[in-house]
């Protein structure tokens, strides 16, 4: 007796979509939460805000930011966190007065959050992750920038050192909106926003 077998090639897993920050959510100051696919097609800047850092005039510098470029897409969003020599406030309430009323910030600010350790929250998670996100590992202090393109993909990150009031990161974030700025392999090296990394996205 002969016995015919036919082979059947096993279909493939079908691949799980990239993620990107529309995956993420933030809590607000008034406890509610905002999936960041609220943002969907802006260029995103995500900055860890510490109100007592000597790097302070950089929330200013942010509001400027907003202001020259929000009407060709750039949203600015703020997560103030005391994680880094306790320079920020911790209670979401005190970080409402002082934003909305001392500083009078115009991008969107979000409830205080933890963003390395053990508690540190999903979507710094996902930014800090080389596989996922950028390199450079944890975030290491106060105004570390995240730039999100218009499609949620990690595309540049920028340390405290790099004043976000520079003509130079000016310029990054004008090839960012017109979709020329190269993704970044580190900026913690770079000697300016723009950087010299050549690494295609």
């Amino acid at each position: 007796v002969i016995f015919a077998f036919r082979l059947f090639a096993s279909p493939e897993a079908p691949k799980e979509p990239q993620k990107t920050v529309y995956n993420y959510s933030l809590v607000g100051l008034d406890g509610k939460e905002t999936s960041l696919a609220a943002f969907k097609g802006k260029l995103l800047l995500i900055v860890n805000l510490a109100s007592n850092s000597v790097y302070q005039d950089q929330i200013a510098a942010l509001d400027e930011l907003r202001k020259a470029y929000a009407d060709k897409g750039l949203v600015i969003i703020g997560i103030p966190s005391p994680d880094f020599g306790g320079t920020e406030l911790n209670d979401d309430s005190a970080i409402r007065k002082y934003y909305t009323d001392k500083a009078h910030v115009s991008f969107p600010i979000f409830a205080h959050a933890t963003l390395h350790g053990a508690n540190e929250i999903p979507l710094y998670r996902f930014l800090t992750d080389p596989k996922t996100g950028l390199p450079g590992g944890a975030v290491h202090w106060n105004f570390t920038k995240f730039l999100i393109d218009r499609q949620g993909v990690p595309l540049a990150r920028y340390e405290v050192e790099q004043d976000p009031a520079d003509v130079d990161f000016h310029v990054a974030i004008e090839k960012a909106l017109a979709g020329t700025l190269k993704k970044k392999a580190s900026e913690e090296k770079s000697d300016s926003a723009e950087g010299d990394s050549d690494d295609d996205e």
